[in-house]
């Protein structure tokens, strides 16, 4: 498996995707890649925070790539079913239990962060009260001295010097029993006065910048002729002090902090003011206890604030923060927090054992039945994935294995029941081609029928579209030139639609043209009987077709038609409309049908317009017919207009009436100008 993920991530084709890259890639990746070049070497190169705006670019980049990236992935990561069941299932299930596991963890660090907090704070709250019970007892027997001074103002500059009352016999002697307690314990007169002002009056206890340093201290004003004087005493916090604290917490230290000026130095930000390091004090002895727990009793460090008084100079009692840092272990620090509730504590502590363990195994059995459904599912669709490559390459013999008798079973049995029908289908695919095949031949042979160019008469101008329902057509246009002054203008209907349509028609095109042709010189009535007398003996009983002849003379200016049972053709001269209806039947259903003509004189700018019920029939969406009366109203608007240009707005005309592509009938139209 390692060979294998070499020869896939191998050198060459990493230069061979980067050569394929586009230039914005190229630049984005390398964007990425110096900037963690830069934080691998951060110790050696310029700190990054002089560089903001390489840490915006590559982030930028890196979004960047993810974007592009994510099609790559949709299409080769994605693509594998087992590889998209395990992605739901990983954002279904395991992500939002390591988000709940992770929330639970960020509220136990918290907790036990507040409980770390607390037993330091309770153990500088117990040294507080000793103390201040100490100063009690030393300003007790200083306002029993005589000759004590009233508090002066203290100049920033002064240092304060231990006054001759302090060395009395019995406060010398209450100073040095509290020394017992706190070695290094100073007690100075007159001092400190801000501290008790800063509390109104009463005594302050707490923790004080004292000369730079930090201390434990306490402070008190006693009534003296004159005012008051203010005793305080301090002791150092040394790392003995650190070491003495609860050994529940590990190595701890605290650090006095002093502000800066923001412009020219930086520091630790805390409520909108930047400060620096001074005075730490550490532990030397301290260590964190055991684990008792494996993987779930982890050692972290802890922070607080605490806050500090200035004692020695000024009128007033200026805060400086104090950051206290601290290691503990949750078991330790949990052990003495369940000492409150008594011999009830073990038990808790089981529950929540059994707790974790019953959650551990239920994610244990859901992550094994996530696994097993997954395989099963992806094993049956690769069984189906394999059998459609064999269907593709021919293989219509293959047949997908069934093991299982559920839903993914019977959809097996169902793709074989597919696979074989798919051979009919095949075979039946094949026939409609070949059908297909011959309606196309069809259409191209009838194509061929249909007149290739337009005869040259002097002032006719003529125009034909043909526009079938379905790949043949059943309507028959044509123009025959029977003398260089005589045209003959010809629009038929067959009956039906498709391939048998096209037939006859063909077959009353091959007639037509062979009747005109020889016997041209005829009238239209009689070349009409003798085509019916054709049709009639040559096709089944049930086929006829409609049919408008019509033979224009340019040079008696004479239109001589006759209308076989066809839609009556529109005659236009000088604003007036006439329709062409003179003739007789259909042709081709009744042998011994009788048929008339007519001779209309045609004056210059005359319009004929021949149609087949395509163009009337057509209904719009709420079932109107297109009818003669609208049609009339549009040759009436376009009759002006060249031949060609009338036939494609009167298709135009009915096709936006219709409102659809599709068309129920064959539409053919045929324009002649005659001027």
């Amino acid at each position: 498996m390692h060979s294998s993920l070499l020869r896939r991530f191998s050198a060459r084709r990493f230069v061979h995707f980067f050569r394929r890259m586009a230039l914005a890639d190229r630049v984005a990746l390398a964007v990425v890649l110096l900037y963690v070049l830069l934080v691998i070497a951060r110790q050696a190169i310029a700190p990054l925070g002089s560089l903001p705006f390489l840490g915006l670019a590559a982030f930028i980049a890196f979004v960047y790539l993810v974007i592009r990236l994510s099609p790559w992935v949709r299409h080769r990561l994605l693509w594998s079913l087992r590889n998209r069941l395990w992605l739901v299932y990983v954002f279904a299930a395991v992500i939002p239990i390591v988000l709940l596991v992770a929330m639970v963890a960020a509220a136990a660090w918290l907790l036990e962060l507040q409980i770390g907090a607390h037993l330091l704070h309770d153990d500088l709250q117990e040294r507080y009260s000793v103390i201040a019970a100490d100063t009690n007892a030393i300003a007790a027997a200083v306002s029993r001295e005589k000759g004590v001074e009233p508090d002066k103002p203290v100049s920033p500059d002064s240092r304060a010097v231990e006054s001759s009352v302090l060395r009395r016999p019995e406060v010398a002697g209450i100073i040095a029993a509290d020394r017992a307690k706190w070695p290094d314990l100073s007690a100075y007169l007159n001092h400190g006065s801000q501290l008790v002002r800063a509390l109104n009056g009463k005594q302050f206890a707490g923790l004080v910048e004292f000369r730079g340093a930090l201390y434990f201290s306490s402070a008190e004003s006693i009534p003296v002729a004159g005012g008051k004087a203010t005793v305080l005493v301090i002791a150092p916090i040394t790392s003995a002090t650190l070491d003495s604290l609860p050994p529940q917490l590990g190595p701890t230290q605290l650090t006095l902090l002093d502000p800066v000026d923001t412009s020219s130095e930086r520091g630790i930000p805390l409520n909108g003011t930047i400060y620096l390091p001074r005075q730490q004090i550490s532990s030397v002895n301290r260590k964190i206890p055991p684990p008792r727990y494996w993987l779930i009793d982890p050692a972290f460090n802890g922070f607080s604030t605490l806050q500090a008084r200035r004692a020695d100079l000024g009128a007033d009692a200026v805060e400086r923060p104090v950051l206290a840092k601290f290691a503990l272990r949750p078991s330790s620090v949990n052990s003495a927090l369940l000492t409150s509730v008594g011999d009830l504590g073990p038990y808790l502590v089981g529950g929540l054992e059994a707790m974790a363990v019953i959650f551990l195994l239920l994610e244990i059995a859901a992550f094994t039945t996530g696994y097993f459904v997954a395989r099963t599912i992806t094993a049956s669709v690769s069984d189906l994935y394999d059998g459609t490559l064999h269907v593709r390459r021919g293989d219509l013999g293959y047949r997908v294995r069934i093991t299982r008798r559920d839903q993914l079973g019977s959809l097996a049995e169902s793709f074989n029941e597919m696979i074989g029908s798919i051979g009919e289908l095949l075979e039946e695919q094949r026939e409609r081609q070949r059908l297909a095949h011959e309606v196309e031949i069809a259409r191209e042979v009838q194509q061929q029928l249909f007149p290739r160019t337009l005869p040259s008469v002097a002032g006719l101008d003529l125009a034909a579209i043909c526009r079938p329902a379905r790949v043949v057509s059943g309507d028959y246009y044509d123009f025959i030139t029977l003398s260089p002054t005589r045209v003959a203008l010809v629009v038929a209907d067959i009956s039906g639609k498709g391939i048998f349509a096209a037939l006859l028609m063909a077959s009353l095109q091959a007639a037509l043209r062979s009747t005109a042709m020889f016997d041209g010189a005829t009238g239209t009535s009689a070349l009409v009987s003798r085509l019916n007398r054709h049709l009639f003996k040559n096709t089944s009983d049930d086929r006829y077709a409609t049919l408008f002849y019509a033979v224009y003379d340019s040079a008696a200016k004479t239109l001589t038609y006759t209308n076989a049972g066809h839609l009556p053709p529109v005659l236009i001269t000088d604003g007036c409309v006439q329709t062409l209806d003179q003739g007789g039947t259909v042709v081709g259903l009744f042998e011994d049908a009788r048929y008339t003509e007519c001779t209309l004189p045609v004056k210059p700018g005359s319009v004929l317009v021949a149609f087949s019920d395509g163009l009337t029939e057509p209904e719009n969406v709420y079932g109107e017919e297109f009818g003669m009366a609208r049609l009339k109203s549009e040759i009436l608007h376009h009759r002006e207009l060249p031949a060609g240009r009338i036939a494609e707005n009167l298709v135009n005309a009915v096709e936006q009436w219709a409102g659809t592509p599709e068309q129920a009938d064959d539409i053919t139209v045929v324009v002649a100008r005659m001027d």
